[in-house]
């Protein structure tokens, strides 16, 4: 059975790749370093004791709501931990959950068993470091006390039955692998699964520290095609605007800059022309005059 097409990614990084996605989502430091440590300690506690007493199965699960950057700090991790294993470099496999799930009788459980126990081992055989990303896992784990009146719990207790035993066999038979899964419904994921997780990391919306960090960030990027906006970036009252947006994850935040560029038509035309006006009426905090200020309209 090949299901090479529900490998989405297959990178192996060097140390020093930089691709971004790491330092673009701002969180508390905590939150990263407790990550890459969890994943270094696993890496070299499973390498060198057996799972019988190292207890580590090499999961870390990391939830919290949509759009706080869960997906892209895992695609970021492989370059991160590149940078401090000795063979300087880390494999990204990423795989498609949904498309694993089927509604056949029984095919949803062997082809979860399949890929998890034969294909990426086999990707993963020549021993480097590798990351085996589980994207919203919820759709493969699924909650069995939860399943009992569904469609088809029969598949949904087998699909589950055989996450947890694919977990427990790379846990004991490929010590270079470490499965970090997401979930923004952790309510949804079996009991079993979450008590494998070595780590459990939350990523809560961002504060209004981290929010202005996020707003910085975004305006410089906007600012090497519109250098204008380097100014705006730079602004102190850029904190208004942050806590402005506080309760708002970290994509709307982004998204919150091309919002106040619809404001104004001249602004719109050209981006150049963003002001922090626009910034804080945009996210509902009006403007640095205190007044609403007429729009160009279409």
């Amino acid at each position: 059975m090949d299901l090479s097409t529900h490998i989405v990614r297959n990178d192996l990084v060097k140390a020093g790749a930089d691709t971004g996605e790491w330092d673009s989502i701002v969180t508390a430091p905590a939150v990263k370093n407790r990550l890459i440590r969890s994943v270094l300690l696993g890496l070299q506690l499973r390498g060198k004791l057996s799972f019988h007493v190292s207890a580590l199965h090499g999961l870390a699960l990391i939830i919290g709501p949509p759009g706080t950057g869960k997906s892209t700090i895992v695609r970021g991790l492989a370059g991160q931990i590149a940078n401090l294993v000795t063979q300087k470099q880390c494999r990204l496999i990423e795989i498609n959950p949904h498309g694993l799930m089927s509604g056949e009788h029984g095919k949803s459980q062997q082809q979860v068993h399949i890929l998890l126990t034969e294909q990426i081992p086999t990707l993963a055989d020549d021993g480097l470091p590798t990351i085996l990303m589980l994207d919203e896992v919820e759709s493969l784990a699924v909650a069995r006390s939860e399943a009992s009146l569904a469609a088809n719990p029969a598949d949904v207790h087998r699909a589950t039955d055989a996450v947890l035993t694919s977990l427990d066999e790379i846990a004991q038979k490929h010590p270079n692998i470490v499965v970090v899964a997401t979930s923004n419904f952790t309510g949804a994921l079996d009991e079993a699964f979450r008590s494998r997780a070595d780590v459990l990391i939350e990523m809560p919306f961002p504060d209004a520290t981290a929010i202005e960090g996020i707003l910085r960030r975004v305006l410089i990027d906007f600012s090497h095609a519109y250098p204008t906006l380097a100014e705006v970036a730079a602004a102190p009252e850029l904190s208004r605007v942050a806590r402005a947006l506080v309760g708002r994850d970290g994509r709307a935040i982004r998204k919150s800059v091309t919002e106040a560029m619809l404001l104004r038509l001249e602004v719109t035309i050209d981006p150049a022309q963003l002001t922090l006006d626009d910034l804080l009426e945009s996210a509902g905090a009006g403007t640095t005059a205190g007044t609403e200020r007429p729009h160009a309209t279409l």
